[in-house]
């Protein structure tokens, strides 16, 4: 498979606290931001031309699935083919704990497996609390960083306003790496628009920001 500009790894928060109905927000809200014709343009209009997604749920420790195996984003078809199983996507982990360092060592695997070598790599962390299970998030978080990969966050803050400060020192790391917060699940799909766009905009300049 051809060289593409950025391969993408959103990793959605599967515990307890998050329940069937904010599941399916995280869901039709990552659909969305995928759907943005600023983030579409985006995932295409690099020098290679085309992108990598994936989409990985995770909770306690041993529970991490991937949902959404590597697929090559191209064109308006098979962006809209990703975005819709995304949309639709079966909560079939289950809601257990929260081992986020879990999460990130089951994201690096993943990149292993990626069809296709890709400028730049980075994995979306997407979740509304700490981790609380597994092996802790920071040493696999810098040991991803020092290869290159960049870990984003978006902190959903309804349950632990503090979150944000968390994922700061514990989570993201990477060239480029931010957080970003969410006050609720009800305005998820515009901060994850939001996330995506500036993603993709700093792989599309093939630096940081």
């Amino acid at each position: 498979m051809d060289d593409v500009d950025l391969a993408l790894i959103l990793a959605l928060d599967c515990s307890a606290s998050v329940s069937l109905e904010e599941f399916g927000l995280m869901a039709s809200g990552c659909a969305a931001g995928l759907r943005d014709p600023e983030v579409a343009a985006g995932l295409t209009g690099g020098p290679a031309g085309a992108s990598l997604l994936a989409l990985l749920l995770w909770s306690g420790a041993g529970a991490q699935d991937v949902l959404l195996d590597w697929t090559r984003i191209a064109d308006q078809v098979s962006l809209e083919d990703a975005a819709t199983q995304i949309e639709n996507v079966p909560r079939i982990v289950r809601a257990g704990t929260t081992a986020i360092g879990e999460a990130l060592a089951a994201a690096e695997r993943l990149l292993t497996l990626a069809p296709a070598r890709a400028t730049r790599e980075v994995i979306d962390m997407v979740g509304d609390g700490r981790s609380n299970d597994g092996i802790p998030p920071a040493p696999v978080r810098d040991r991803l960083a020092d290869a290159g990969v960049t870990i984003n966050g978006l902190c959903v803050l309804h349950e632990e306003p503090d979150l944000l400060e968390t994922y700061r020192s514990e989570v993201i790391g990477g060239p480029g790496a931010f957080a970003l917060p969410c006050q609720d699940y009800q305005g998820f799909a515009t901060a994850m628009r939001q996330k995506l766009a500036r993603e993709i905009a700093w792989a599309r300049r093939g630096r940081v920001g």
